[in-house]
């Protein structure tokens, strides 16, 4: 038995030991590239000291900053995989509205950056339009449509959603009077734990009307959250770590939370009980400055810890390529403490992606609680 454990110990060891070589390579190979994609665009218009640049083009340093907030972005193509110089990416849908009408096409006619077409090219991620000259035209006004990567994911999160709650609705009407197994059991744990342990001490008698949108906006950003953590396509998209996402995830919440207050909740904001008339001058600011911070809270709160915990996985990558560049021996030895680092941070977002999902659905549940709920006043005398 020993000898067994020792066997897959040692098994353990020797797959973390080749994760690790080959995380170096890669990164290596793809900081190289960088670098070397850097350097040709400072040098393009330089012709001097050519010899040295000779030299030195293999050592371009690289900005792992850059690097970073590039894999977090949002971006018009899925980048799969980079093998030698060449980059395989999933294409995605552009779409353009200007005064011509609306225009359609894949984003692999920008070459990455590289070409202009039909007036317009990426530019940092972005697209802009174009004179015939390839000069940026900042008169130009249009609206950028297009498919992103954030979008695709999102379609895809919620096509997965959507059939695992349709299957599980199936397995329940198949099988009624009986216990549930499998996907059905599992989500029925998540089902009952919003409804038992957020909606109902939060909201009270009238959670009943809120728990659709508290189940969706939990198991929707649970799900991407889980996405984002998928290194390999369709994963490995920053949706939740996205502020425009949150935006309007935050604004969701807002708007049921101002429609469904009652008489009590806006007479609390504009009209404060107990308080001398004279100070309501002060005390009404107050109240709509703290109104209006509620969304702002769960847009940045869920945006700054999704995204801190991508920043800091791609950190400990980086210094792969960053300690690499002094020595290969010494990149080497630290993509071993990287891979681990990263692979313990991987299962620590893991229950982030929970917490994140429950502490949003949670303010949002007590956000309806405070809309609905009845205050009696006693009378001043």
């Amino acid at each position: 038995m020993q000898h067994n454990k020792r066997n897959i110990f040692s098994y353990l060891i020797q797959v973390f030991l080749l994760v690790s070589y080959f995380s170096f390579t890669a990164l290596q190979v793809n900081a190289q590239e960088h670098g070397n994609h850097s350097h040709n665009e400072a040098t393009h218009t330089a012709t001097v000291d050519a010899h040295h640049g000779e030299e030195t083009h293999g050592e371009e340093e690289v900005d792992a900053g850059k690097l970073i907030m590039e894999h977090i972005a949002d971006a018009h193509d899925w980048h799969i995989a980079t093998i030698g110089h060449t980059h395989v990416t999933v294409p995605l849908p552009i779409i353009i509205k200007d005064a011509s009408g609306i225009k359609m096409f894949s984003s692999s006619k920008f070459e990455h950056g590289h070409a202009a077409y039909e007036g317009y090219k990426l530019a940092e991620g972005k697209i802009v339009a174009v004179n015939a000259d390839g000069s940026e035209n900042h008169e130009a006004h249009f609206y950028d449509l297009s498919i992103t990567k954030n979008v695709a994911s999102m379609f895809i999160s919620v096509i997965v959603l959507c059939w695992i709650m349709f299957s599980v609705a199936s397995s329940y009407s198949k099988n009624q009077g009986k216990a549930p197994k499998g996907l059905a059991n599992l989500i029925e744990i998540g089902v009952l734990f919003i409804r038992d342990e957020v909606a109902k001490p939060s909201i009270g008698p009238k959670y009943h009307k809120f728990l659709p949108y508290l189940l969706t906006i939990f198991f929707f950003i649970f799900i991407n959250n889980l996405f984002g953590l998928i290194p390999i396509f369709p994963g490995g998209a920053n949706v939740t770590g996205n502020i425009a996402i949150t935006l309007v995830l935050a604004l969701f919440t807002f708007v049921v939370t101002s429609i469904n207050g009652n008489k009590s909740y806006w007479g609390h904001i504009f009209m404060p009980p107990g308080v001398p008339k004279a100070l309501w001058v002060l005390l009404v600011p107050i109240e709509i400055i703290g109104m209006l911070n509620k969304p702002i809270v769960l847009m940045i709160r869920l945006f700054a810890n999704i995204t801190a915990g991508h920043i800091i996985m791609l950190g400990f990558f980086s210094l792969i390529f960053i300690f690499g560049a002094m020595s290969e021996g010494l990149g080497l030895g630290v993509s071993v403490l990287s891979v681990a680092f990263t692979v313990f941070m991987n299962f620590l977002e893991l229950l982030v992606a929970f917490l994140q999902a429950y502490v949003f659905t949670l303010l949002s549940a007590l956000y309806f609680g405070s809309a609905v709920e009845e205050h009696h006043h006693e009378e001043h005398h």
